[in-house]
Formats: structure tokens, C-alpha cells, sequence
């Protein structure tokens, strides 16, 4: 589980206006936080199926969010992409 600090961190970084906390951008960066550390953990614990679901449904939440920001503003979805490094 993501730690309070390391999410206030992600927040401050991702976020549109002073109270945004809910915005495509953060909820992206949290997801690909999440994703990072569950992958971290399956380098150890290969056979941790349970998790493994729980990896891919994080994986498809983040995929639709950036559908939703890619759809409604292309800038902000490059930007997204460009400052987790997402893709090639």
C-alpha cells in the first residue's frame, strides 16, 4: 500500500489547483505508483495470484482514465504520459 507521504508527494506534484486531489492526472499517478510497487513485489512472490488480479485491474482503471484524458484534452494526456514515462 502506498504510503500517506508518498501519495501527499504525487499529489503535489500531479495536481491542477491548490485543492485538486481527485483530477485524471493525480488519479493516474497514484495508479502507476501502485503499479510500480505491485510489480516490485511480483519480482519476489511470483506465485501471489490474488495480487496479480488486483494488479490488472489497477492496470485497466489507469488504461480507461487516460482514454477519458486522451479523448478530452490531448495536451494535458501528453503531458501525463511525458512526466511518468509511459510511453516510448
Amino acid at each position: 500500500m502506498l504510503a500517506t507521504a508518498r501519495k501527499t508527494e504525487i499529489i503535489e506534484k500531479f495536481r491542477t489547483h491548490d485543492s485538486d486531489t481527485g483530477s485524471p492526472e493525480v488519479q493516474i499517478a497514484i495508479l502507476s505508483e501502485r503499479i510500480g510497487e505491485l510489480t516490485e513485489h511480483f519480482k519476489e512472490h511470483k506465485k501471489d495470484h490474488g495480487s496479480r488480479r488486483g494488479l490488472l485491474m489497477l492496470v485497466s482503471k489507469r488504461r480507461g482514465l487516460l482514454d477519458y484524458l486522451k479523448k478530452s484534452d490531448a495536451d494535458r494526456y501528453r503531458e501525463v504520459i511525458g512526466k511518468l514515462g509511459l510511453r516510448k
